[in-house]
């Protein structure tokens, strides 16, 4: 896919219907939603990338939750994993705001772009690898956009790194072989991009203490530093 700009990308992204499953599963919740949710009318179509379009930093997730990015429209939005992401982010300088709520809600962010590997929330948040490859166009799509400023990337979770590399590859990036395997504060030189794996900022991560505020924010501090934001 061949696309001039980041809004013709988006404007594409969320007309996509191409996993059966997926527009089943984001559907249906729309309509047997939360009850704290119950009086809202949720997105329920493919979730674009959030952040501007000269970003030199990538934050690449996992998919759209149920009752947060499929409800709201924007990635991370509304959800426990965005409480934690959007705290970080304001913390080392890169967020206007420690919380991300609703589309509207004054939330930008600097020199940053927020990217999915799947773009529709999946049952159980478990795609399947058939449903990652059919969305790789989008990702790589976006990331040639990308790629004349693009500097750093944070992957968070082993999902989005395994999704990530052969993208990457394929744009030109040097990814080295055998590929470097993800692990929560490692780091991969691929020519002028540094990678960084970060554990996904899922709710289980955070109760259990796997993933700590903290442990986030070193790593997004690296990270920011590389992308020449801090």
């Amino acid at each position: 896919m061949r696309f001039r700009s980041l809004v013709e990308l988006d404007a594409e992204v969320v007309d996509c219907r191409a996993c059966p499953r997926l527009v089943a599963w984001r559907e249906e919740i729309a309509v047997v939603k939360r009850a704290a949710f119950a009086g809202e009318t949720y997105w329920a179509r493919p979730v674009p990338g959030f952040g501007p379009p000269d970003a030199s930093l990538a934050i690449v997730g996992l998919a759209p939750s149920a009752h947060g990015a499929n409800r709201t429209g924007r990635l991370f939005t509304g959800d426990p994993s965005g409480d934690v992401l959007f705290k970080a982010l304001h913390r080392v300088g890169v967020a206007s705001q420690p919380t991300s709520t609703h589309i509207g809600d004054g939330l930008e962010l600097r020199g940053t772009r927020m990217v999915s590997p799947v773009r529709c929330a999946p049952p159980a948040n478990k795609p399947t690898p058939e449903e990652r490859e059919t969305c790789r166009s989008w990702l790589a799509a976006e990331l040639a956009l990308l790629k004349p400023t693009l500097k750093a990337v944070v992957v968070l979770g082993a999902f989005g790194w395994q999704a990530l590399l052969p993208v990457l590859a394929e744009a030109g990036w040097p990814v080295p072989a055998p590929r470097p395997k993800f692990g929560h504060g490692v780091e991969a030189e691929l020519g002028d991009l540094r990678l960084f794996g970060c554990y996904h900022v899922s709710q289980r991560n955070v109760q259990t203490g796997r993933l700590t505020l903290d442990m986030v924010c070193d790593v997004l501090a690296s990270a920011t530093s590389a992308a020449g934001l801090n």
